[in-house]
């Protein structure tokens, strides 16, 4: 049988090594002069004009932006159920309660109506998340929220360069976190950035970090220990001259699955958005899960279900949304699978690929 394909795969070069060994050699490991200079090149290259702070996770930056924005106990924000645990999870860390409604069917992101009908009164924010690289609908999203007095903030863990209208996502909301673990379109080793709309909630950021504290010993709040090392700065810095070309690669990608597939509903693009691909997702309406057995038993392909359970089904977070009924959510749970675009891919991996699809969509059709 043909070699294995990865649904995703980390891209770790020379280059990221020779920057480790660079870093390994100053002395500087912990947070220093990289995680600066990654700082400022990633505002530069994503959100030109907004700053950008290094912390050692998406998680955390997800956490330390919702408290940094003034997120806590009492306070309601309103996020898909359909999205990895981080995102309500980093709300009900705040102290906060995430108010999970349903999504849209093609885009998979926040349906706007469903946000206007959840709004109350404890509502502090709206957080939507531009899931597989696809943004969300920013421009109802931003209107909702300056009509209705809330906050606008971004999860834009998997949307790198991903824009909306010519408008770079990261630059709509009060705060917006990249994650950069290993399978993201570009990584870190592990970390994520926060975006933020002014120096304050930068400067915030920056204390709960680093145990509340600006200058050493000085400890102004209560904060953690969320900081990037150097080394991992490093790895981002490199990773920041290579992601435009992998981002044009999983898009030429996405092309050729989409003018080739057959049997499966491909990922449409909304009017005025760049999708940047971190997942390629298709939806199979019958026997999803079969269907991605058959893609490794029988073709040696692998796919990837992100997510197979959404957030207000999880124990951890079911408490927060009793009875809840979501219903496109859980059509989409049910039936996304996503498939391999990953930059290290072959002409001859994308097509066996689509002849894998093809092959199980039609026996099981």
């Amino acid at each position: 049988m043909s070699e294995f394909i990865p649904p995703a795969k980390p891209i770790i070069g020379d280059e990221e090594r020779a920057a480790v060994d660079r870093v390994m050699r100053s002395g500087m490991v912990a947070q220093g002069p990289e995680v600066a200079a990654f700082e400022a090149e990633f505002s530069a290259h994503f959100v030109p004009g907004r700053p950008s702070v290094a912390v050692n996770s998406g998680t955390a930056g997800l956490h330390l932006g919702l408290l940094a924005a003034g997120v806590g106990a009492g306070d309601e924000v309103i996020v898909p159920s359909f999205t990895f645990a981080a995102t309500g999870n980093s709300v009900a860390l705040t102290g906060g309660t995430p108010v999970f409604v349903d999504i849209e069917p093609e885009t998979f992101t926040l349906d706007p109506e469903a946000v206007a009908a959840a709004i109350t009164p404890r509502t502090k924010g709206i957080l939507p998340v531009h899931l597989y690289g696809h943004p969300a609908r920013m421009r109802e999203l931003e209107k909702l929220a300056a009509d209705r007095g809330v906050a606008l903030y971004e999860d834009a863990a998997q949307a790198h360069g991903a824009s909306l209208d010519g408008r770079p996502v990261g630059s709509f909301g009060e705060f917006a976190m990249f994650s950069l673990y290993p399978t993201k379109n570009m990584t870190s080793g592990e970390g994520g950035m926060v975006t933020t709309a002014t120096d304050d909630i930068a400067r915030r950021v920056k204390l709960l970090r680093n145990q509340g504290m600006e200058r050493q010993y000085e400890n102004e709040v209560i904060g953690f220990n969320a900081r990037m090392t150097d080394i991992h700065a490093a790895i981002g810095r490199v990773q920041l001259t290579k992601v435009d070309a992998w981002t044009r690669t999983r898009q030429q990608n996405a092309a050729f699955l989409d003018a080739n597939l057959q049997g499966v509903v491909v990922p449409p693009v909304a009017d005025g958005a760049v999708h940047v691909y971190h997942q390629y997702t298709v939806r199979v309406p019958e026997d999803r899960d079969g269907f991605v057995a058959a893609l490794k038993a029988e073709h040696n392909v692998g796919a990837g279900v992100y997510y197979p359970i959404p957030n207000h089904r999880l124990p951890s977070l079911a408490p927060y949304a009793p009875g809840l009924d979501l219903p496109v959510t859980e059509q989409a749970a049910r039936e996304v699978v996503s498939l391999p675009v990953h930059p290290s891919l072959s002409q001859a991996d994308l097509e066996r690929i689509v002849t894998a699809v093809n092959t199980v969509a039609k026996a099981g059709a």
